[in-house]
């Protein structure tokens, strides 16, 4: 049994607040990532790395110490630091001859591997380089993906699912029309995925909608897909159980529409509008002159007697 593993039972009330925290939940927390140096890197990955870590920020760890470790052939290191870190998604950085500016993003179920893809950067343009305004720390991104091979590829669709969790920031009930000011951009074309980091400004329209802009802040990723190590389907699917405390339970005679608009099914009885009582107008009123039209059709004249 690891030091890890033991049950460690808490002298103070901080200890026992931080074991509270650490317990399972109806409602996780926020997925905090772990950034990590290989045992060997250069300048380019140690600076995307840095830059994810200021995208992803407050939600990251960064270990800035190196670490001799290969994610595809040992993963257990990775889950002590996960562990020790409470962390369910990494990312590694290294570079070699055989694969040059390699960053692999993974994430753990149970403090165990779950998924990791490896991404060769092809080009990069950091932060620091575009000198325009940044979005302050702590922002939710809005994302997007364009590419049909988010929709049909497995892998890709497990990168796609990779990335949002990595990028999605906290779960929120409401935004703010000015807290919608940055946006990060994936494209999947010919083999390669481009991201993309933007800055959305809010011009004047002279209308209550504004106008709205794309300004590029950085960090800007040219993306290769190299390795794969994907969980299977059953423990996929057990990573993505969720409790039945928290699935809205029915309702009878009441949906909902893909806008989220609710609706409700009455049950009447049958009225009998013979007795509906409607609002009375001096337009339908009789006057004095006039004669029931029944009246009218029974009268018939007098005929004179004949002798």
């Amino acid at each position: 049994m690891t030091e890890l593993d033991r049950v460690v039972k808490p002298k103070t009330k901080r200890a026992k607040r931080f074991l509270q925290n650490r317990e399972p939940k109806l409602i996780e927390n926020v997925k905090t990532a772990m950034i990590v140096k290989g045992g060997n890197t250069n300048e380019t990955v140690t600076q995307a790395l840095k830059d994810i870590y200021a995208l992803k920020k407050p939600y990251a760890v960064m270990y800035k110490k190196k670490n001799i470790t290969r994610p595809f052939e040992d993963q257990t290191s990775l889950e002590f630091f996960s562990k020790k870190s409470d962390c369910s998604l990494f990312l590694f950085g290294s570079h070699n001859k055989k694969r040059p500016n390699n960053l692999v993003f993974g994430s753990l179920f149970d403090y165990h591997t779950l998924d990791m893809i490896e991404l060769g950067i092809e080009k990069f343009v950091s932060l620091h380089s575009i000198k325009n305004s940044k979005c302050p720390e702590g922002t939710k991104p809005m994302l997007i993906f364009a590419g049909d091979v988010f929709e049909t590829d497995g892998d890709y669709r497990r990168l796609k699912s990779l990335f949002i969790d990595f990028f999605r920031g906290p779960t929120v009930p409401s935004v703010r029309l000015a807290g919608l000011e940055h946006v990060i951009h994936f494209t999947a074309l010919d083999g390669k995925i481009f991201m993309r980091s933007y800055k959305v400004l809010l011009k004047k329209s002279g209308c209550r909608t504004p106008r709205i802009e794309l300004e590029e802040m950085g960090p800007s990723l040219d993306f290769v897909l190299r390795r794969t190590h994907l969980a299977s389907d059953d423990l996929y699917k057990r990573a993505l159980k969720q409790p039945k405390a928290l699935k809205p339970k029915k309702k009878k005679n009441i949906s909902k529409d893909t806008f989220g608009t609710t609706y409700g099914r009455i049950h009447m009885q049958k009225q009998d509008l013979s007795k509906l009582k409607t609002r009375k107008m001096k337009g339908l009123k009789r006057r004095r002159g006039e004669k029931n039209s029944d009246e009218t059709q029974n009268f018939s004249p007098k005929k004179a007697k004949v002798d």
